[in-house]
């Protein structure tokens, strides 16, 4: 986003509430420390109440009472002020994220090269660069430089369209190499190093196409979980080219999968909480299937643990939620509408509908909005869909969408996939948030 005025309006803003925030800090430790005073005072005259006699000794306790109850207005003030502050901060990141990018969002970029739809799209930073991947269906997969704008390498190993495409976390964090992971309609899954040009590895274990592949985000991205058209789940470890797990139950082609960010959880003893925290330390699978139905497996047993019924055509994209969703799960279909679930009851929470067209991809965005009838802020979740339009929905609410990016008619004729990536800009102090889709004409398009 290039709005300077807002840009510099922003860090203003930030600045402010970070002195506020550190003069009410202040405060909260002068507090603390009056308190810890008064219970040392409490705590001896205790001890001397116990060789006191007649009224000197009702008289201390009177004064202990009244000191306690002082104590405890200042407990309760403390409460109130941290409270504040979180309040406070939320509602200032709040506004300006939301009034930023939907009033001064616009089309920035398009990268030009593919022949056909791109299925998949992801974005990574490496060196202090910023690189994006493309899949498409004219068997090609691309990488581009996205600052210079210009399509820096191309690979043309796969013999069918390739689906899915991932920067590897595990050869990034284990090697310190740029690597890409690409699944596709010919069986197979490939490694391709991006600076030397040449395929590093190979999985061809399956019979039919694979769909969506993601990398585990523990143990550094060793894991790769991906779906298949022969309607299983496999979980393969990247380091020794060995599969460790099949998950079976899906009755059609698993079209996208997507694997649990890793949570704590205080409630031992609710076991519906445990899901989505594998093991007290992991993590669950969740997938999306031409069988229509959403389904979520433990890692480490393989059990499936929920079917998710309600969409009436396949489950195109499905994507977990973190913080404070993250007891929920994002799906879209090729019924037009987009869902959120709640993990724990195995209960849909908001359908949206609006779309006309296939809904593509989902994704939780990283802006929120002011929701006056919640009585607070509300995330967001955004949709891609095949009638050329991404739009943007308040989780609280299944009114209309609050947002819409449409596409051009001519360039992009439907959006397939897309992706959000915040950075920091060269000489710049303050991050910006951009929005990459793919289109189903092969136009990649930036908005910011």
């Amino acid at each position: 986003m290039k709005n300077s005025l807002q840009c510099s309006s922003h860090l203003y803003a930030s600045t402010k509430s970070f002195r506020k925030l550190a003069t009410l800090c202040f405060i909260v430790f002068i507090l603390k420390n009056k308190e810890e005073e008064i219970q040392i005072i409490i705590q001896h005259w205790i001890r001397t109440l116990n060789i006191k006699l007649g009224w000197i000794k009702d008289f201390d306790k009177l004064v202990v009472n009244y000191v306690m109850s002082f104590l405890f207005f200042i407990k309760t003030l403390i409460k109130c002020i941290i409270l504040f502050c979180y309040h406070f901060l939320t509602q200032t990141t709040t506004v300006f994220m939301l009034d930023t990018f939907s009033s001064s969002s616009k089309l920035l970029k398009t990268f030009t090269g593919h022949s056909a739809r791109v299925y998949s799209i992801d974005c990574t930073t490496f060196d202090n660069m910023h690189f994006l991947c493309s899949g498409s269906t004219d068997n090609t997969v691309r990488v581009w430089d996205i600052e210079n704008n210009k399509q820096i390498q191309s690979f043309n190993g796969h013999e069918d369209c390739t689906y899915c495409v991932k920067f590897s976390p595990y050869h990034h964090y284990n090697h310190s190499r740029n690597v890409i992971c690409f699944s596709s309609d010919d069986k197979t899954i490939r490694f391709w190093h991006i600076k030397d040009n040449q395929q590093l590895k190979i999985y061809n274990e399956r019979s039919t196409w694979i769909g969506g592949i993601e990398f585990s985000p523990f143990n550094s991205g060793r894991y790769l979980c991906f779906g298949s058209g022969d309607k299983t789940i496999c979980l393969w470890d990247v380091e020794t080219s060995k599969s460790l797990h099949s998950f079976n139950g899906h009755k059609n082609g698993v079209w996208c999968v997507n694997i649990s960010p890793l949570q704590s959880n205080n409630n031992n003893d609710n076991k519906s909480n445990m899901i989505g925290v594998i093991g007290g330390n992991g993590y669950t699978i969740c997938s999306g299937s031409c069988d229509k139905t959403i389904r979520i497996w433990d890692i480490e047993t393989t059990k499936q643990l929920n079917v998710f019924n309600g969409h009436t055509e396949y489950v195109m994209s499905v994507k977990y939620g973190s913080n404070e969703l993250v007891n929920t799960i994002l799906s879209g279909s090729n019924d037009t509408s987009v869902c959120l679930w709640d993990i724990r009851s195995g209960q849909q929470i908001q359908e949206f509908n609006g779309h006309t067209m296939p809904v593509k991809v989902v994704e939780y965005s990283p802006f929120v909005v002011n929701n006056t009838e919640a009585g607070g802020s509300s995330n967001i979740v955004c949709s891609g869909s095949e009638d050329n339009t991404i739009r943007f929905w308040d989780v609280r609410s299944n009114k209309k969408e609050l947002y819409t990016i449409n596409g051009d008619n001519k360039r992009d004729c439907g959006i397939s996939c897309f992706k959000f990536l915040q950075f920091k800009k060269k000489n710049r102090s303050n991050y910006c948030t951009n929005l990459f889709y793919g289109s189903q004409r092969g136009c990649i398009c930036i908005w910011g």
